[in-house]
């Protein structure tokens, strides 16, 4: 069976609409897609660990990093600086591992305008509702109303970027998104620019061909 390239497959959303859920659901779905760990100058939270769920690092490597052109993509959100480095996804997807990337659509434009674009698979989550985001927000239990208030004020200017994206999809059934999003995964996987063995692949039966007439 032929190799194929790794993906970048990015989920962007407003706070609330499903991503982080449906992130894991497609790992859990393929295990060997790779988790694109981001380098963040915020603090730690209760039960974060660093290089698990982020490298946290001061603003002081965070912008060497970026003046040496280390991050594939960077953004400031509140307060905070946020990137994801660029060796880890390069060899990766060299390796034929897809690689997913949790992030806003600032970060997603600059990998679209990367390198690596080719390869990028973008999608966005839409919620049903602006009335069902906050509620999604305020169930969650996470923040005080002061942080949900800046998280809705934020959610408009993440969703009148969708049209940015590959594919959009309204997450009003959490399994039918899940299922749509592997769909389109799996069809992704398979365009030409993928798999870089098919051209030998074709050479091949062109030569059987001759040696056959």
């Amino acid at each position: 069976m032929a190799k194929r390239r790794g993906l970048l497959i990015i989920l962007s959303s407003p706070s609330g609409a499903g991503k982080s859920t449906l992130a894991q659901r497609l790992r859990d779905w393929d295990p060997e897609i790779v988790f694109s760990v981001s380098a963040t100058t915020r603090a730690p939270r209760p039960g974060e660990v660093d290089g698990r769920e982020y490298h946290f690092t001061s603003p002081e490597t965070f912008k060497t990093m970026v003046a040496d052109g280390e991050m594939l993509e960077h953004a400031h959100v509140f307060g905070h600086f946020y990137g994801s480095p660029k060796a880890p996804v390069e060899a990766a997807i060299a390796e034929g591992r897809d690689v997913l990337f949790d992030i806003d659509w600032q970060g997603a434009q600059q990998i679209r305008n990367s390198s690596l674009a080719p390869h990028t698979l973008s999608i966005f989550l839409l919620p049903p509702s602006i009335r069902e985001l906050k509620r999604r927000l305020e169930d969650r239990g996470q923040d005080e109303a002061e942080v949900i208030a800046r998280r809705m004020q934020k959610s408009w200017d993440e969703i009148s970027h969708w049209d940015g994206y590959d594919y959009v999809l309204v997450n009003d059934n959490l399994d039918a998104t899940e299922k749509q999003l592997k769909q389109i995964v799996a069809a992704t996987r398979l365009k030409r620019i993928q798999q870089p063995d098919l051209t030998e692949h074709v050479r091949g039966l062109q030569s059987e061909f001759e040696d056959l007439t």
